[in-house]
């Protein structure tokens, strides 16, 4: 078969799933822009490693994180998203239509593109911490504390995000240890004063963490190192919390789109759009202040106005 032959051309490219993904799709679908998606390896992006979701509206039961994630995929196919399972292994955003490459394969051009790669929450590496994710373990204290109401909690990690969430812990919780490997903060001045100012949490400085202890259903403990006396400890504990950073998925969008030192999209203040037409960036890839499933939601729909608005000024200017 030929290269012309492989290439398919589509009005509306959705990359990665998610709230964000999905939320587009539903929207796109909705204007008529026949969109498809690309899923990337993860289909249903982070939410799929979530047990209980109960912070997003409309589940008054609360639902577990898979399921949720396969409502928002049938209601896109319902109004006709073509979703399948691939990933995007590069991009040419040089011309319009932009052309994309998936699977290191098949080309498809597109005249609006939409990121929703989500971003990937950096873990310590242990065996414990994916055998005890979401039984314990979890890498988002405002969408899990609720869980830990009233218990003894530990979250590592020494930046604004960790010193801002062992805060918002520290409201539900009994008691918070917090783990900073070396001995001193990364946070800004005043998230360490709010830390210091906080009764119930415990400062645990040159600390590292050996191993996550459960009783093969839950966390029931950690056993931490103090890195200058050599020192183990066990903590006793409920849940524990990795808040050392995420990694935003946009790796292939390097040299063409333009992000910020750590590597999210930038996007215009007020919209989805990128510093190139036609593509648009929504969720978690372009977010790294709120990282909530609804938030991502919204800018989903947010990028499905923005492209359906983009390709109607095109439609105009061709007239």
């Amino acid at each position: 078969m030929s290269q012309e032959q492989e290439i398919e051309h589509v009005q509306c490219l959705i990359i990665g799933s998610g709230p964000a993904g999905y939320t587009a799709a539903i929207y796109a679908a909705r204007a008529d822009l026949k969109p498809v998606m690309y899923t990337g390896m993860q289909m249903g992006g982070q939410l799929t490693q979530t047990t209980d979701v109960d912070n997003f509206p409309g589940y008054p039961d609360g639902i577990m994180g898979p399921e949720m994630m396969e409502d928002f995929k049938k209601q896109a196919e319902r109004f006709g998203t073509q979703i399948r399972f691939g990933y995007v292994s590069a991009v040419d955003f040089s011309a319009l239509p932009h052309k994309v490459i998936v699977d290191e394969s098949k080309t498809i051009t597109a005249d609006t593109v939409i990121i929703a790669t989500g971003a990937t929450a950096k873990w310590l590496g242990l065996p414990s911490e994916q055998q005890y994710n979401g039984f314990g373990v979890s890498a988002c204290a405002v969408c899990d504390g609720f869980f830990f109401k009233g218990q003894d909690v530990a979250i590592v990690g020494a930046g604004d995000t960790a010193a801002e969430e062992a805060t918002y812990l520290a409201k539900l919780c009994k008691k918070v240890y917090m783990l900073v490997r070396k001995d001193e903060f990364r946070a800004s001045k005043a998230m360490v004063h709010r830390v210091l100012n906080t009764p119930n949490i415990e400062i645990l400085y040159n600390t590292e963490t050996k191993e996550i202890l459960g009783n093969g259903k839950n966390v029931t403990s950690v056993k931490v190192l103090n890195n200058i006396n050599q020192q183990e400890t066990e903590l006793s504990i409920e849940g524990f919390f990795v808040a050392i950073g995420h990694q935003p998925n946009t790796d292939i969008f390097k040299g063409w789109l333009n992000m910020d030192e750590t590597g999210y999209l930038k996007t215009i203040p007020g919209s989805s759009k990128t510093n190139i037409e036609g593509v648009f960036a929504c969720g978690d890839v372009q977010d790294h202040y709120y990282r909530q499933a609804v938030t991502a939601a919204g800018s989903g729909c947010m990028a499905a106005l923005d492209a359906e608005r983009f390709l109607a000024a095109k439609a105009d200017e061709v007239k």
